[in-house]
């Protein structure tokens, strides 16, 4: 492509201070911005990027379409929510404008095993429109191709173990309340752990349904699961609240989460698959104490047993790093929804982004 890749960004938060800033740095041009917050509505994006500004004022919800069609961008950044129903309105735009999407909402990193109607109507509307929809972020990497690079240095796996904790902080109160934070440990065993106790038939019909509430996990095992060419047999979740021996203040929740309560989750995704494999995995998501950080670790067992850990990881900038680093990728994918494990290798891009669009 011989100028600039034109991009919209669809929520203004805390993701999107990166996003919009790696995307100019990168060589990128952000010609919109969405939100529903009338405190940035109206506000120039530089203010919120904390640069000069840029001339471009965050547009409200209900002119997005609007927008979207006098702008015609290359492609829409949407950092807003963690479930597939929640970024679905968004995601159903692009595609019915022929736009290409990517957005950080974790459950768009795999849908099809959580949300397969709502994914299914995404991928129809976008090959019909010619454009792609995918998801990526943090797990894309730390979750997905460094594990799957690590099983193409193995000779045999018999299972594949990972564990990775953040501090929903981090992330906005919506993340934060669908880890149960700041509730009692009643409420979390029934608004987050009773929907794990159900049976296997009506587990699959919420799903049918889009109503299911994945861990972040469940969607990160149906991923690796593809990408190395395994059949799922099963797969089952276990949320599990997570406490402190204090009171933790939360910025997010405006909250004091009392000692004893659920200052969030543990989240044990295993699942079986029809080569012998298993794959369990574990996300940690809770409002922090200072003793706490972020950490990543994964073990591919089997001949040889490999284990990585990634002790500190800047998660919020390595999200929405991978994110502007997969434009290119995304541009140049077939059209539907493209979950990335069938794009390539996600790539450091030392040239401007335009220059990797075929």
């Amino acid at each position: 492509m011989d100028r600039k890749i034109r991009v919209v960004q669809f929520g203004t938060g805390k993701m999107s201070v990166y996003t919009m800033r790696y995307c100019y740095e990168k060589g990128a041009e952000v010609v919109g911005a969405i939100d529903v917050n009338p405190n940035v509505i109206g506000k120039d994006i530089g203010e919120i990027m904390g640069t000069e500004n840029k001339g471009v004022i965050v547009t409200p919800l209900e002119q997005a379409e609007e927008m979207l069609k006098q702008t015609n961008p290359d492609i829409v950044i949407v950092t807003t929510m963690s479930l597939l129903k929640d970024v679905g309105d968004a995601l159903l735009l692009c595609a019915k404008l022929g736009l290409n999407a990517i957005t950080t909402c974790e459950e768009a990193f795999y849908p099809e095993n959580s949300n397969p109607t709502l994914t299914e109507e995404i991928d129809r509307l976008a090959k019909e429109n010619g454009c792609t929809i995918t998801g990526s972020g943090y797990q894309d990497i730390y979750w997905g191709n460094l594990i799957s690079a690590i099983g193409g240095s193995t000779h045999k796996i018999t299972k594949i173990k990972g564990s990775s904790s953040y501090n929903v902080e981090e992330y906005g109160i919506a993340l934060a309340k669908a880890h149960g934070a700041g509730l009692t440990l009643d409420q979390f065993d029934k608004e987050v752990a009773a929907g794990d106790r159900i049976s296997e038939e009506a587990l699959k019909e919420i799903i049918n349904k889009g109503d299911y509430l994945p861990s972040y996990m469940w969607n990160v095992n149906g991923w690796l699961c593809s990408k190395l060419g395994l059949t799922v047999k099963s797969q089952k979740q276990v949320c599990v609240p997570q406490t402190y021996k204090e009171d933790i203040f939360s910025t997010t929740l405006n909250m004091t989460v009392k000692s004893g309560d659920a200052t969030g989750m543990s989240a044990v995704v295993t699942t079986e698959t029809e080569e012998g494999i298993t794959i369990e995995s574990q996300c940690i998501g809770k409002v922090y104490s200072k003793e706490d950080y972020d950490k990543n670790e994964w073990t591919v067992e089997g001949e040889p047993t490999t284990t990585i850990v990634v002790t500190r990881p800047a998660t919020v900038e390595l999200t929405c790093a991978t994110v502007v680093n997969r434009l290119p990728d995304v541009i140049n994918a077939e059209s539907g929804y493209i979950t990335t494990d069938k794009m390539d290798e996600l790539k450091y891009r030392t040239k401007l982004l335009n220059e990797y669009v075929k």
